[in-house]
């Protein structure tokens, strides 16, 4: 995945495309560029790495790195980084230009393979997000014509592609269209060319692309974050959409060319939520937020009567005779929405006595899935935008499966495509390592749960009520934990050397304990798996010696006691041991080296925030390794290609 913008206007494009791409950077940090129409030429800067040695090339200073800085340094170190980024402006200006930021995938990271990729005469650039499949028989051909590359990328057949059907027309977007037509796999574009210097091309297929509607000025952006200093008017591009930009005015058309006429959507989200607010990383910031995002996916979906909830409301759609019939729940995602998917199966079997499949999407769509008619199909997407997931969407469609997708983002793909949509309400999550968008999936699948087994008979009513009291109180349950960081700062501080570390559960804790392991390996590259406690005697507690650390999540009081078992067991063979616990009674005093207490809540509703405390502790492993936990290598925020 990678991240492209583009402007066409009044003002100088260069600190406009750099601060877009700076709020991109969650989506590939492995090179970066910027392409800008000036008096007589396009001028293209690229440079390897993040955004900051883009700022450096163009300005000739060096940014200040912000990493382990205080909050009041931080925010100078940043106030300084703001004031470079508008110095870009002296150095190259124009009023129409694309950028990009790179997630490598053909070819590696290094300046000549940075974005823009242009024709050979530079007179097209071109900035892309996604896979061309077929760039090697198109380039094999190209090269048969004679064009030169110079890059390993697939991106650069495009933008020769383009030039060889603008050579027959002089018409770039005729040329656009044409060479639309002969690329297989998928795309986000920006075009821009010398001899049209009044406007920026956008298409898309398989991949986001959003046009942002200004005043005097317009925008092409991969993610909503990166125009929302600028404006709130987006539309959302559709399959194989095309959109021409214009300083006063946006143009939309299908692939054939033929005009649409659309209305543009307003984004409700704050800009404050996209920015670090003072905080170290976005990563920490967000672990914060979940107090608030919570609620905020909460709230409207609980009835209130004479302040006490009542019941359970979703308005997106009613609990009609197809939930309280349904012979199975199956939901696919893939990485961290998956494993809320897993904790979401627990819930469903739980409350409304209902078997579950939970897949991973990357497998559903290759597998020949089984669906039936009865059958409630939930996918689960942070951006909406997961190539796998929305996949495993259209399958389920053409099987005939009614489709309920969980989302973060309004008018992504999967939420169009969709027959109903269940929005979290988290806010932009920027940070790459999902943190406040887990916790508001569990959120949203715990209220279909239990609101399916009131509807099902399956939960008596008075435990109805008292579980939607318990829910009310998780967002300050969650704010109590998250106060509490400096206990989890001090343990990571311990143990941020070790060389393995395995997390364990039962139950609803087992399905936790994936996640927990998955931060942890994303921000701070430490080995850590995730087994069900159950299982350590059949294989992996031979893995166990005393370079390890076990953690135990522990919320389930009738299965402490085999919890504390398991966690002498490794204590026994040199490991060192967490246990994560809402327990008050000293159940894992005598065993667990060290106990963090989560407060006490509704035994099968503390996988919502018995990770918070993991989150936190694999937020400062990372800081104490010295890596930046929002850019984890090898990693982008969603991703949407195979």
């Amino acid at each position: 995945m990678c991240g492209i913008v583009g402007y066409v206007g009044e003002k100088n494009a260069t600190p406009i495309l750099i601060n877009a791409l700076k709020k991109l950077e969650y989506r590939g940090y492995d090179s970066a560029g910027i392409a800008v129409l000036g008096n007589e030429d396009i001028i293209v800067r690229k440079a390897k790495g993040a955004i900051k040695y883009l700022v450096e090339k163009i300005t000739g200073e060096v940014v200040k790195d912000s990493k382990n800085l205080s909050k009041e340094e931080c925010e100078k170190a940043e106030a300084e980084y703001e004031r470079q980024i508008e110095k870009t402006a002296d150095f190259v200006k124009g009023n129409i230009g694309i950028g990009h930021t790179r997630w490598a995938t053909h070819g590696e990271p290094s300046d000549l393979n940075a974005h823009p990729h242009t024709n050979v005469s530079g007179t097209i650039a071109v900035v892309h997000n996604g896979i061309i499949e077929n760039y090697a028989k198109i380039k094999n051909w190209l090269q048969s014509q004679g064009v030169v590359f110079k890059s390993q990328t697939d991106t650069e057949v495009v933008a020769h592609l383009i030039n060889y059907y603008y050579e027959q027309k002089k018409d770039i977007f005729y040329a656009v269209l044409q060479a639309l037509k002969k690329l297989e796999g998928s795309y986000a574009l920006g075009v821009v060319c010398k001899n049209f210097p009044d406007r920026v091309i956008a298409a898309r297929k398989d991949c986001p692309l959003i046009v942002g509607v200004g005043n005097g000025e317009n925008f092409i952006a991969s993610d909503v974050p990166a125009i929302l200093e600028y404006t709130r008017e987006v539309h959302y591009l559709e399959q194989k959409e095309v959109a021409v930009l214009y300083a006063d005015h946006v143009d939309l058309f299908n692939e054939d060319g033929e005009k649409i006429i659309r209305e543009p959507s307003h984004v409700e989200w704050d800009l404050s939520a996209a920015k670090k607010d003072g905080y170290a990383h976005f990563m920490l910031k967000e672990i914060h937020e979940q107090p608030k995002a919570l609620t905020d996916t909460l709230r409207p979906r609980l009835v209130i009567e004479n302040n006490v909830p009542v019941d359970i409301k979703f308005d997106e759609f009613d609990f009609d005779e197809n939930w309280k019939n349904a012979g199975r729940i199956v939901i696919t995602a893939c990485g961290t929405a998956s494993y809320a998917g897993m904790v979401g199966r627990y819930a469903f079997e739980k409350f409304a006595r209902i078997p579950v499949v939970v897949d991973a999407a990357s497998e559903f769509r290759y597998r020949n899935p089984i669906l039936k008619k009865d059958d409630i199909f939930i996918v689960i997407s942070q951006s909406g935008e997961t190539a796998d997931t929305l996949e495993a969407l259209r399958i389920a469609k053409k099987c005939g499966a009614k489709v309920i997708a969980i989302t973060n983002t309004v008018g992504s793909s999967v939420s169009r495509e969709a027959d109903r949509v269940i929005y979290t309400w988290a806010g932009p999550e920027i940070a790459v390592a999902s943190t406040k968008a887990y916790t508001t999936q569990l959120m949203c699948l715990y209220l279909l749960a239990i609101k399916m087994g009131e509807v099902r008979g399956t939960i008596a009513k008075d435990d109805y009520l008292r579980l939607l009291k318990q829910l009310e109180e998780i967002p300050e349950k969650a704010k109590q934990i998250v106060d509490n960081q400096p206990v989890i700062q001090k343990f990571a501080s311990e143990q941020f050397n070790k060389e393995k570390i395995f997390y364990i559960g039962r139950l609803f804790d087992s399905a936790s304990s994936m996640e927990c392991a998955l931060k942890l390996k994303e921000v701070s590259y430490m080995h850590s798996e995730a087994f069900a406690a159950g299982e350590l005697k059949h294989g992996p507690i031979a893995l166990v010696d005393n370079s390890t650390l076990v953690v135990a999540l522990a919320t389930e009081p009738a299965l402490y006691e085999k919890i504390a078992s398991n966690i002498l067991e490794v204590k026994a063979r040199g490991a060192a041991t967490l246990v994560i616990t809402q327990d008050c009674s000293g159940a894992f005093k005598n065993c667990a080296d060290t106990t963090i207490q989560i407060p006490e809540c509704e035994n099968d509703l503390a996988s919502i925030i018995s990770v918070i405390p993991a989150q936190l502790f694999a937020y400062y492993c990372a800081v104490q390794k010295g890596l930046n936990p929002d850019m984890p290598r090898n990693l982008a925020k969603s991703v949407t290609v195979e």
